[in-house]
């Protein structure tokens, strides 16, 4: 069995940056980076927001940057995922997909959260291509199109008129006659004239070509189809936050996203951090996963050297 100080888990921009910082504390870290090396950044194309890159930065490249310079500084980066959790005490049992054991005594968890899709094969095909889960991360490549957003709580009205800022038109496809978003934002929604709110609509199929989305193919409740023309098709019906694997130990919101000490990353398991979108349902950018992979390796190397 294998034993280490500090055991990361998640190779988005939280882990990794985690395991800088654990590098360059000598905390001797491993990561494991999962099934989806690089975290759903991987997904998009170009980055124009992430900070030092005038002319912004490939998504993939931007992450095997953050990779090598993790390996560059001594972190133990390895393929491979967790699949049993035991933090019920001190060295934590984390349990591999190879039936490998591993024991910690701090324990960085940065699996993430995944966003929500249709499940459409359409979706799926054009995913990059004018298909995002992240209007403030791709917005920027829509300015003065026509673009749609699914969804109709607060975040797809957060989106929705965060768009409307920059494109020339945006349409929210609501499958009910309400929205769900808080009165505050459905009147900010409502009050925005580039925005217009297709009712009682489900996304049969996302329409494109070999340049990406052209337009959807909607369907009423009463069976009328019709299509829209735009550019970018943005999903905001929420995220799942890779949390299930240690719900049983660390306690989590209504929603699965793991709940932290103040602006700290400790959980309520001694010995235990949570960093990244995982632990994030407000902001999920990449910058802001890095910043609370710095706080979860500061925060494991205090409690180590206690």
């Amino acid at each position: 069995m294998e034993k280490v100080r500090c055991l990361i888990i998640g190779g988005g921009p939280a882990g990794y940056t985690a395991a800088i910082y654990a590098s360059r504390a000598a905390l001797g870290p491993v990561l494991y980076e999962g099934m989806e090396p690089g975290g759903q950044l991987t997904t998009t194309t170009v980055v124009e927001n992430f900070p030092s890159y005038p002319d912004g930065v490939d998504a993939n490249a931007l992450m095997a940057d953050m990779r090598k310079q993790a390996v560059r500084l001594g972190a133990d980066i390895r393929s491979g995922a967790i699949t049993a959790a035991d933090l019920s005490q001190r060295p934590f049992r984390l349990t591999l997909d190879s039936g490998d054991v591993i024991e910690a005594e701090a324990l960085i968890i940065a699996t993430g959260a995944t966003a929500r899709y249709l499940g459409l094969p359409s979706e799926q095909k054009f995913r990059g291509l004018g298909v995002s889960a992240c209007a403030t991360c791709d917005g920027f490549f829509y300015r003065r199109k026509d673009v749609a957003v699914v969804g109709g709580g607060d975040t797809a009205c957060e989106e929705a008129t965060y768009l409307a800022g920059i494109c020339n038109k945006v349409y929210m496809i609501v499958r009910r006659d309400v929205l769900r978003a808080s009165v505050a934002m459905q009147d900010k929604v409502k009050a925005t004239p580039n925005i217009e709110i297709l009712w009682n609509c489900n996304t049969r199929e996302v329409l494109g070509d070999s340049s990406g989305v052209t337009g959807a193919r909607l369907e009423r409740k009463d069976g009328e189809v019709f299509d829209i023309a735009i550019d970018g098709f943005f999903l905001a019906i929420g995220h799942n936050p890779q949390s299930a694997l240690f719900s049983q130990w660390v306690n989590t919101d209504a929603e699965g996203y793991i709940i932290t000490d103040g602006r700290t990353s400790h959980t309520n398991v001694e010995g235990v951090f949570a960093a990244g979108d995982v632990q994030d349902p407000r902001y999920r950018q990449a910058i802001t996963a890095a910043a609370s992979g710095c706080r979860a390796a500061l925060d494991a190397e205090k409690f180590l050297m206690q």
